[in-house]
């Protein structure tokens, strides 16, 4: 009796509005090669399709060609698990009032390879818990503070996609419901995002400036071009506007994680994205409102976590690890 070779690669998709990136992913979690095309160039998905799979071709022969791997996996702006498709993203021309059979389409052109599509925030948890801080953990929220707030829960090990493939939706939980809530891009007003992701800490930024007369580091930029970098470069030389505005954020991300504690008991809640580079400025006052407003039959128990995926591979990592999914059925 022959048996089969064991195939070595799996390929991740990081699939961006602006950029969409492959690499060639071993079973070590090692990146072998990569290879990127713009997304947005194409009108039409048949043709994003196309070209994808184009420029793949060099990184796959230089692994052995298709018959070396064995799944391809995507993290996508509104990917849907159970159906492989990406449906109503705003930020993608041929997904944007549709949806499309995206891994339908890519395995067609792969050789009938199998294929998986998950939101990014689901991706990037599984890639922790495949590569990362997550290794051995089976209850665990990840969150990703970066344009926007994206979650992606683990329970009893597994990833947490509810009736429709589209649960987690932590970042549009809404914080605050007064009248001066902020607007949220999904239509409604006072979601976490819009005030913890970079986008809303700028936006706080923005509004300190305007209530306040404080001395500050950052009046020397124009309101329009300010980042949450520059804040968290002004927090760190001791601006106190600035560290007022982290810790503003701090708080309101503190409490959420509260809230979120009630229906999960997470071992450990796990940030990634640019906003974490702010370090303690961020971590503290997100530990102290925690501690605060926690159930007490939670308090000390959650552990939180900066992600120890490289920066620039993790989306990678992480839609490799979608891809080993759709082998376990």
């Amino acid at each position: 009796m022959t048996t089969q070779p064991e195939k070595k690669y799996t390929i991740g998709l990081d699939l961006g509005g602006t950029n969409s990136v492959f690499g060639i992913v071993d079973h070590h979690g090692k990146i072998i090669a990569t290879t990127s095309i713009k997304t947005q160039v194409y009108q039409k998905v048949e043709d994003y399709v196309h070209a994808a799979v184009a420029a793949l071709q060099p990184v796959i022969a230089a692994v052995g060609g298709i018959g070396n791997i064995q799944s391809l996996g995507i993290g996508a702006p509104k990917g849907n698990i159970y159906e492989g498709t990406v449906e109503y993203a705003a930020n993608l021309v041929w997904a944007h009032d549709c949806a499309v059979p995206l891994a339908k389409l890519f395995s067609e052109q792969l050789d009938h390879l199998p294929v998986a599509v998950t939101n990014d925030a689901n991706a990037a948890a599984l890639g922790e818990m495949t590569y990362g801080v997550a290794q051995g953990m089976k209850n665990f929220i990840d969150i990703t503070l970066g344009t926007g707030v994206g979650s992606g829960i683990v329970a009893n090990g597994q990833i947490l996609y509810g009736c429709d493939g589209f649960a987690g939706e932590l970042g549009h939980m809404i914080m605050d419901f007064s009248k001066d809530a902020r607007q949220c891009g999904c239509g409604r007003k006072g979601c976490l995002e819009t005030y913890c992701s970079a986008t809303g800490v700028a936006r706080t930024a923005r509004e300190f400036l305007k209530e306040s007369q404080e001395e500050s580091l950052l009046r020397r930029i124009e309101p329009d071009q300010l980042t949450s970098l520059e804040v968290s470069i002004a927090a760190g030389k001791g601006d106190r506007l600035a560290k007022r505005i982290y810790d503003f954020t701090g708080a309101m991300l503190g409490k959420a994680c509260a809230n979120f504690t009630t229906f999960c008991s997470p071992e450990a809640y796990i940030f990634f994205g640019g906003l974490t580079k702010a370090g303690d400025l961020l971590m503290k006052p997100v530990l102290e409102a925690y501690d605060k407003y926690v159930l007490n039959m939670y308090k000390g128990k959650a552990k939180f976590l900066i992600s120890s995926l490289p920066g620039s591979n993790a989306a990678i990592l992480g839609a490799s690890a979608v891809g080993q999914t759709v082998l376990k059925g």
